[in-house]
């Protein structure tokens, strides 16, 4: 074969990343079988910590990356016309979704009665130490200092003496009102804060080649991940809350699969282009279980692969990574409130159906802002009325149930500024039906200083 043909032959296609995670997967499922089958403790407790340093490694980026992203998010719009109308437009879609997801799960529950067919003994249910109230929702949203850390103590007694570890976590609701007040200030302030901006977009760049590099951990984070959730989680533990387990992946399955399809034919957009486009940040999301360590991948769907223009998906894809929570704040609450009332036999009517609702859609930023699905699932118990101990019997499978929540919530992400693109003329109908006009963009990481 002469030089010239080999150069106009086409390249080999590289092993996709998803597959990559999705063998990591298998690899795991396995790992954690054997782990479990043969009682190999030393390869579980392998499994957890290869796990546990791969979700650090995502945390600790988690400040940088959102602090700057909603910073620059912020002062690009004024490269875009009507922001304002987007900006509402936005939070309409997220809202809408919020409650067909709810209604969706209280329907699942209705139908299945997760409680009632449950086999779990409630004797011995305490409350969660980490709760979730209106009043906490609330004196979240005013950040303790620049960067929403949060200092938590604890005290152990061992040998008749008492030790006291502290640690350091971070609030994202708080970093979120952070980030959109210093971008408003920035926005606000016009040609001095010049310096300021690029600053932001310079420690932007520099987060998201450190986010990529970690993503491109994935396929061994995604085994350890699983192996240790099959060895720690069998199904010993999700025989007694089984049809409870069903329901949220059926749930999930049916806003995944259901409703959002449905919303892009409404829209004019074809199905599969978006999951094709979208898929990677799905699968990354399903085994890391972080709406935010998953940005960059959704920031990179939308922009480079479904088409959404830049300026307003620096926007609107930060935004829905800290809000936007189809499956952990509309049908694992609801799923969950309802199985909490019938484990401890409290009746429900339609006003309390409404709460679920009405707290699925405005109380939705909770999950971010608080400890993710299980505190947003005490504000809606604490909302109903009914025993926070319920949350309690609910915590030993929540690893396995937050994979589908966090999938779906990461499809929504990607779904809603898809949506609103099309319906005001910003969307690359050519990108998004997949028609190369240009140079694409490597798909595997997007241009790093444009989340």
């Amino acid at each position: 074969m002469s030089s010239s043909a080999s150069a106009a032959a086409p390249a080999r296609p590289k092993f996709p990343f998803w597959a990559q995670v999705l063998t990591g997967l298998a690899a795991g499922i396995l790992l954690g079988f054997l782990a479990r089958s043969f009682s190999l403790d030393w390869l579980t407790e392998t499994m957890a910590t290869v796990g546990t340093i791969f979700v650090q490694l995502l945390r600790v980026l988690v400040v940088p990356l959102v602090l700057t992203a909603l910073i620059v998010s912020i002062t690009q719009l004024r490269k875009v016309t009507n922001a304002a109308r987007l900006a509402v437009q936005t939070l309409l879609w997220f809202a809408i979704t919020a409650l067909v997801s709810v209604l969706i799960g209280i329907t699942l529950g209705l139908l299945t009665n997760p409680g009632a067919n449950a086999s779990i003994n409630t004797s011995g249910a305490e409350a969660v130490a980490t709760q979730g109230s209106w009043l906490d929702f609330l004196k979240s949203l005013v950040p303790g200092n620049i960067l929403g850390l949060e200092v938590s103590s604890k005290a152990t007694e061992a040998a008749g003496s008492i030790a006291v570890t502290s640690s350091l976590s971070f609030n994202v609701l708080q970093l979120v009102v952070i980030g959109i007040a210093l971008g408003a200030a920035a926005l606000a302030a016009g040609e001095k804060a010049a310096p300021f901006i690029g600053f932001a977009e310079s420690v932007l760049a520099v987060s998201q080649k450190l986010v990529w590099w970690v993503i491109k951990l994935a396929p061994i984070g995604s085994a350890a991940l699983i192996g240790k959730a099959v060895a720690s989680y069998g199904w010993d533990l999700l025989a007694p809350l089984a049809v409870f387990t069903v329901d949220v992946y059926v749930g999930c399955a049916l806003v995944l699969f259901g409703l959002y399809p449905l919303l892009l034919k409404l829209n004019g957009l074809r199905v599969r282009r978006f999951f094709a486009g979208a898929w990677e940040a799905i699968v990354f999301a399903f085994v890391s279980r972080s709406s935010i360590g998953t940005l960059p991948l959704t920031q990179s769907a939308v922009t480079d692969k479904l088409g959404v223009s830049r300026e307003y998906a620096s926007f609107a894809v930060p935004l829905g990574a800290t809000t936007k929570m189809d499956g952990c704040a509309a049908i694992y609450p609801a799923l969950a409130a309802i199985t909490v009332a019938q484990l401890f036999g409290v009746p429900l009517d339609l006003t309390d159906y409404l709460l679920i609702a009405f707290v699925a859609v405005v109380g939705s930023a909770a999950t971010a802002g608080l400890t993710g699905a299980v505190v947003m699932l005490t504000l809606t118990l604490s909302t109903l009325g009914l025993p926070l101990e319920g949350v309690g019997l609910l915590l030993a499978i929540d690893p396995i149930l937050d994979m589908a929540r966090t999938a779906t919530n990461v499809a929504g992400q990607a779904l809603v500024p898809t949506i609103v693109a099309k319906r005001n003329g910003i969307l690359d109908r050519d990108r998004y039906d997949g028609v190369q006009t240009s140079t694409p963009v490597r798909a595997s990481e997007p241009e790093p200083a444009t989340v």
